[in-house]
């Protein structure tokens, strides 16, 4: 059983700018995706650019260095017979489409009824945005952060709902603003019982 105070890397969930080197093959490669665009990465306004977009890229991506099952290892049980669910609403996270790689912004619900411990709170953001920070689809992003509960907290329930919206839709192709898409996963009693799917649900405001 662990301290429930946080410890010192519990921190803002942004990371602040990267200050690393970029490797030449990197910048070179941004500079020719912008001549491709129709522009010259060699006027004044780009051509501190591909520095900016690669340091940017790393930031986005920081997921693939982080282990989203760290976040849960530390758990505690003082909670005063406390054995309902436990609901984290509208965290807020940023991704990356896969196919495109354009921005996916949204929200998650992240639900999980105990079974004889309770992690703190900030960890259920944080497996959320290490899966988040990477090249996602948002069906993979949901059944990965449920997985990730189920599996390390070993709950009687997980429910995860994830709503957002993604600009490879709105932005490009069929330019539908406005359009979102949700995505669930419901596990253990939340998938086999109605009732407790009901009132998660419910305390969800879905």
């Amino acid at each position: 059983m662990a301290d429930r105070n946080e410890t010192p890397d519990d921190g803002d969930l942004i990371a602040p700018s990267l200050k690393i080197p970029v490797p030449d093959d990197v910048a070179d490669a941004i500079r020719t995706l912008i001549r491709w665009s129709g522009d010259d990465p060699g006027r004044e306004g780009l051509l501190d650019t591909p520095q900016r977009v690669a340091r940017a890229w790393k930031e986005y991506c920081q997921g693939y260095a982080e282990d989203p099952a760290h976040h849960l290892a530390r758990t505690f049980e003082e909670v005063g017979g406390y054995d309902e669910i436990v609901l984290l609403k509208e965290i807020p996270f940023q991704s990356h489409c896969e196919h495109h790689m354009a921005p996916i912004i949204g929200t998650a619900c992240i639900a999980y009824l105990p079974r004889d411990h309770v992690v703190g709170i900030s960890k259920l953001a944080r497996v959320l945005n290490a899966y988040a920070r990477r090249l996602q689809v948002q069906e993979r992003l949901t059944a990965e952060v449920a997985d990730c509960i189920w599996t390390h907290l070993k709950p009687l329930g997980v429910a995860v709902v994830i709503r957002a919206t993604h600009a490879c839709m709105t932005a490009r192709g069929v330019r539908t603003p406005g359009v979102g898409m949700t995505t669930s996963r419901m596990m253990g009693v939340f998938r086999d019982d109605e009732r407790s799917r009901k009132e998660v649900l419910a305390l969800m405001g879905l």
